[in-house]
Order: C-alpha cells, then sequence, then structure tokens
C-alpha cells in the first residue's frame, strides 16, 4: 500500500485506527475456545490453542473492520505457540487479504540484525502467500539492519523511535552532546534524525507512544512528513486528543493502534460486539480530529 492510498483509506473511513491483534490464549473468550472444539469434535480432529486463536481473530477482524485501517498482529503472541501459532498468524493475514483487502497490515515482529539476517526476516514477512504492509524494525544495529527491510517497493519500515513503556526512559530520552555544538539531544531524537538519510515518508514510519504527550510536538519538528505508528491509546492511558493536537498533519499522518482495549473489552458471548463497539467509539473521535485539519 502506498502512502497516498493509506491517506485515502484514512479519508474515506474517517479512521486512523489499527487495531492490534494480540490474541493472548489465557484471554480469549472460553465460548471461543468452545466453539472450536466442538468444530473439530464434529470432524474427529484434534484441539489445538492456535486454532482458537485464528477463530478469535477473524470474529474481531469482522467485528472492527469498518472502524479501522489497519491491523497489527503482535507476533509474540503468535509465535509463543510454536510452528502452529505461526500458522495461526498466517492465516489471520490472509483472512484479511481475503476479505479485508484495503487494510493496512503492520507485522509487529521488531526485528532489526546484522544486514543478511534482516535480508531474512525482511523476506519472510514480505514475500511468499501472507504479505504484510509493514514490518516494525529496532534501529539499534544502525543502517545496515534497517536497509534490507526497504528493498522492498509498497512496503514500509516502522523504526521504534519513543515508545509508551516505562523502560522507553531508560535509554530513547538519554541526552548526548556533541563536540560540534554546545546544545544536547536525545538518543531517540538522533534515531529520527539520522534514519531519514535511509528511507523516505513514503516508505518509513516511526513508533511513537501515545503516553509521551506534548514530546509530539518536538517530534514533528524532525519529522514534520512521516506517518507515526502510535500505540498507548486505551489501555496504557495515552490520550487520543492530547497525540492528535501535537501529532496530527495536514495528511492526517497518524495510525492509533488500540489491542487490549478492543480485543479483550469483553470475554464474554458479547466480545465481538463490545470490540465492535469500542472501535466505533474510537472511529467517531477520530472523525471529530480529522473535521479540525
Amino acid at each position: 500500500m502506498t502512502r497516498q492510498e493509506l491517506i485515502q483509506q484514512i479519508k474515506e473511513k474517517q479512521s486512523f485506527l489499527c487495531v492490534g491483534l494480540d490474541p493472548d490464549i489465557k484471554k480469549i473468550p472460553q465460548c471461543v475456545i468452545d466453539e472450536c472444539k466442538a468444530d473439530l469434535a464434529a470432524d474427529d480432529e484434534e484441539y489445538d490453542d492456535s486454532l482458537a486463536i485464528i477463530l478469535f481473530n477473524q470474529y474481531i477482524i469482522d467485528a472492527t473492520a469498518p472502524y479501522c485501517v489497519a491491523y497489527k498482529p503482535n507476533l509474540a503472541f503468535y509465535e509463543s505457540l510454536g510452528a502452529n501459532g505461526l500458522v495461526a498468524y498466517e492465516e489471520t493475514v490472509s483472512y484479511i487479504r481475503e476479505n479485508y483487502p484495503n487494510h493496512f497490515i503492520i507485522a509487529d515482529a521488531k526485528r532489526g540484525d546484522i544486514g543478511n539476517t534482516s535480508k531474512m526476516y525482511a523476506r519472510s514477512f514480505f514475500e511468499g502467500d501472507a504479505q504484510a504492509d509493514a514490518v516494525t524494525v529496532a534501529p539499534y544495529m544502525g543502517e545496515d539492519s534497517v536497509s534490507p527491510f526497504l528493498e522492498y517497493e509498497g512496503k514500509w519500515v516502522i523504526l521504534l523511535a519513543l515508545t509508551s513503556n516505562k523502560g522507553s526512559n531508560d535509554f530513547q530520552k538519554l541526552e548526548l552532546s556533541s563536540n560540534h555544538s554546545p546544545l544536547t539531544s536525545h538518543l531517540f531524537e538522533e534515531v529520527l534524525k539520522i534514519s531519514q538519510q535511509w528511507g523516505t515518508k513514503d516508505n518509513m514510519m516511526y513508533v511513537v507512544g501515545a503516553t509521551q504527550g506534548q514530546m509530539f510536538e518536538d517530534i514533528r519538528k524532525l519529522v514534520p512528513d512521516h506517518f507515526l505508528l502510535v500505540p498507548g491509546v486505551g489501555a496504557q492511558g495515552g490520550s487520543l486528543q492530547e497525540v492528535c493536537k501535537y501529532g496530527m498533519t495536514k495528511d492526517c499522518g497518524l495510525l492509533v493502534n488500540s489491542s487490549r482495549g478492543i480485543i479483550f473489552a469483553s470475554n464474554g458471548k458479547d466480545f465481538a460486539d463490545v470490540a465492535a463497539q469500542k472501535a466505533k467509539e474510537l472511529q467517531e473521535q477520530m472523525a471529530a480530529e480529522l473535521a479540525k485539519i
């Protein structure tokens, strides 16, 4: 998906919502597991947790598709189940591709290794039957760990910049000084500055956590036109209005992610309906923010 195609989807749906597909098997409603087991028993097949994840994701996707423009499966929740979990990830991506082809798909894998290894990671997410549109990448190992992902036309790198977790203070906000300047900058600011030499606004986004608040204003001075993937709204306490106030551009420039606040809003038989309602509430707030542009 190109930048313009993504912007067009945001305008048409009046939404920049990304739904995080983080299907913790211990939180999936029992009714989904029971349904999965019953279907398998009818066909004399053996139950596996990965099958319940596939079914759960399909319910969530069908319920939320009218209100979002993107989905972000987090690979940890699939890899934790071994080979069958990876099949569940591929089945989930394929389901979105087949049924909702205009939705942007982000593989939240946070990869980043030496060039040859990154090339294999890029191949795993950008080739084959279950291709994502984007993958999250850690920048710590530098340009050669990121550039293999940028070799794919129409695909995106989403670089970790300033995350929403408490530990972001440990390294990302470290102050750096230079012999050539009396001014100091934070490490995440150097990531934003230097990485723009590797990619463009058409193939690179940045992760900036919603809990960072007014720091979006400083970030926009460094990356005025790049899209930002913003986790942390909802369960982590980030404010959508604050993110929009300081981070929105004339093209929107935001993909705001909500995971637990949508997919696990209910653990009863109404889980899909409640997920749809939570997604709709966010979409309506987003439409109000887009109207201000």
